[in-house]
């Protein structure tokens, strides 16, 4: 025995030969292009070509027009979209892609796919607003335009697309009976006070995920808007423009709220999730509207079987944005001139003010009504005094 060797136990002991294997090889065609596996024995050689012709033929490997609409959109995003657009531009591509597309069509093969499957999608969101229909349109035509270029597919089912019935504005004020639910609400729910600065202050939901406590200014009863968090990131930076860097004032109804509030801490987040107290993610964010809406749903009188809402009583097109936007009606309502609402609003340009401004309410025209009144009665006894005066 060699010296520092441990025995064995066993005496004239072999060492044991490394088992090599002499592959075996088969191949095998699909479209025209030549494939290979290999295995052990022949019999797995064929078991291993079998399977990745099933998976070419269900469009699981490779690029071609076998592969499906989920794998190609996939492909599609990763390669032309990922290094090409900002961030929020990706999240929104993303969402709509895996939210709408592939839920309709993502099983079917690039080749089976018309323009009828591509119509009957938008179809199925008619009633939505045209930004809306028109984004998911463009998405769809660079998608299958791109793989018609890369001979994918011999033509482009979604180069025709027809937009169907589409609102023509994406947001509205809400009602009064709805206000009086929602503020009802707003006392009782963990989103209360999110709820209520939309409303109170207009702030994009962006600017009210990146707003810190020491962006609101009790003595002067004043928020500082200085930023907003990027859609689709956790990634703080400066407002939608210029002109969204702003103060606005505090009314008395939304005062209190803050004030009661903790704020001991000038750099925590005024809004913060429920279960970890971190900021708010714009998905955090989306799902705390979708409790409060759920509530509000249920406080309208929306039939709940086991939990679950089978009747719905509250409008589907009302959003977050709608609090922004009734708070700009607001401001009309209540003869704001417009050039200092656009600048409370930050908005880049007054037109986008205007859009708003003229929803002409059922209050603005009373009170025109009733001006044109007053000014009636008082005409004739103004002629009648300048008469006397010059007989």
């Amino acid at each position: 025995m060699k010296k520092n060797e441990k025995p064995t136990g066993k005496k004239n002991e072999k060492p044991k030969e490394k088992k090599t294997y002499a592959y075996k090889r088969v191949t095998f065609y699909y479209n025209g292009k030549r494939y290979e596996a290999t295995g052990k024995t022949l019999n797995e050689a064929h078991a291993k070509a079998a399977k990745k012709k099933l998976a070419l033929e269900n469009g699981e490997i490779g690029l071609s027009s076998d592969m499906t609409v989920a794998r190609w959109a996939a492909e599609w995003l990763e390669t032309y979209k990922a290094n090409v657009v900002g961030e929020a531009h990706y999240y929104r591509l993303s969402h709509m892609i895996t939210g709408v597309i592939v839920p309709a069509i993502g099983t079917l093969k690039l080749k089976q796919v018309k323009d009828v499957h591509l119509q009957k999608i938008l179809n199925s969101r008619a009633g939505y607003s045209k930004s809306d229909l028109s984004k998911l349109r463009i998405i769809m035509r660079s998608m299958f335009r791109r793989a018609r270029i890369s001979r994918l597919i011999p033509y482009d089912p979604a180069e025709d697309l027809v937009l169907p019935a589409a609102k023509e504005g994406t947001h509205r004020s809400i009602t009064d009976y709805e206000r009086e639910k929602i503020l009802a609400l707003a006392e009782t729910h963990y989103a209360g006070l999110w709820i209520k600065t939309m409303l109170y202050c207009g702030p994009r939901p962006g600017e009210t995920r990146a707003l810190d406590w020491r962006h609101v200014d009790f003595e002067n009863k004043v928020i500082h808007v200085e930023q907003a968090m990027k859609a689709g990131t956790t990634r703080i930076g400066d407002p939608k423009s210029a002109a969204g860097v702003r103060d606005i004032p505090i009314p008395d109804e939304l005062y209190a709220a803050l004030k009661a509030a903790p704020h001991d801490n000038p750099f925590e987040p005024v809004f913060k999730q429920l279960s970890t107290g971190k900021r708010h993610s714009q998905d955090s964010m989306q799902g705390m509207w979708e409790s409060f809406k759920r509530e509000l749903d249920i406080s309208m009188g929306a039939k709940v079987y086991r939990n679950k809402i089978t009747v719905s009583a509250v409008a589907t097109d009302l959003v977050p944005y709608c609090l922004r936007h009734t708070y700009c009606t607001d401001l009309e309502t209540a003869g704001v001139p417009i050039n200092v609402a656009r600048y409370l609003m930050g908005h880049a340009n007054i037109a986008m003010t205007s859009k708003i401004y003229t929803h002409t309410t059922i209050k603005t025209l009373k009170d025109a009504a009733a001006k044109i009144n007053t000014h009636h009665k008082k005409a004739p006894k103004d002629a009648a005094d300048k008469i006397n005066q010059n007989p």
